[in-house]
């Protein structure tokens, strides 16, 4: 069997082609997962100055809070992951991170990630002279209030390197968990529902 195909332009391209694909997409699509780790430990290395803690530290640490307030695989996922976007993308890191895990965790989940960094303004926007209140656009979305308890709770307070926060070991069986749902299933995705932050007042 071929290793590559024979085409130098999509539109030229064969069944065969396509079949070999397949197969090779499979087995990258896989090791999603992977990458995702590789991903988390380089924000261990090399992230933002000026914070008490790493990339990485910040993530497990929001993860680690979500976890303890009770909740469940995906918000501790999308809480783990929600910053993910900040080395590739700074300026649209909520909505890069929200398009890594949208496939595979719940609608409630993936726009809260996608949203958060708007609705975090309105513990620092004020400094800069910006809209602190820019997240009331959303005050009549369904999800509102849970974006707010995970900015609140679980995002806002995790720069603290005191806090007793559990390593990526804890969390890698989670997130290979997550990321070997099938994409888009309906059964995960679960558009429209909301179920809200565990503890959220």
């Amino acid at each position: 069997m071929s290793k590559s195909v024979s085409f130098t332009e999509m539109k030229r391209g064969t069944r065969e082609d396509y079949e070999l694909l397949e197969k090779f997409e499979a087995k990258y699509q896989a090791g999603t997962a992977d990458r995702i780790l590789a991903e988390l430990r380089r924000q261990g290395a090399a992230s933002i100055e000026g914070y008490k803690i790493t990339r990485l530290d910040h993530g497990l640490q929001s993860a680690t809070r979500a976890e303890a307030d009770g909740a469940d695989i995906d918000w501790i996922v999308g809480a783990l992951l929600h910053d993910i976007g900040d080395g590739l993308a700074p300026q649209n890191h909520d909505r890069f991170s929200a398009e890594v895990i949208r496939p595979f965790v719940r609608w409630e989940v993936s726009w809260v990630v996608e949203h958060h960094g708007i609705f975090q303004m309105i513990y620092y926007a004020h400094h800069y002279g910006w809209d602190a209140n820019a997240r009331d656009r959303f005050k009549d979305h369904p999800c509102f209030d849970a974006c707010a308890a995970f900015c609140e709770q679980w995002d806002q307070a995790s720069f603290d390197p005191d806090y007793v926060t559990k390593p990526l070991e804890h969390f890698k069986p989670m997130v290979r968990e997550v990321f070997a749902r099938k994409a888009y299933a309906s059964e995960v995705v679960r558009e429209g529902v909301v179920t809200g932050v565990p503890g959220a007042s």
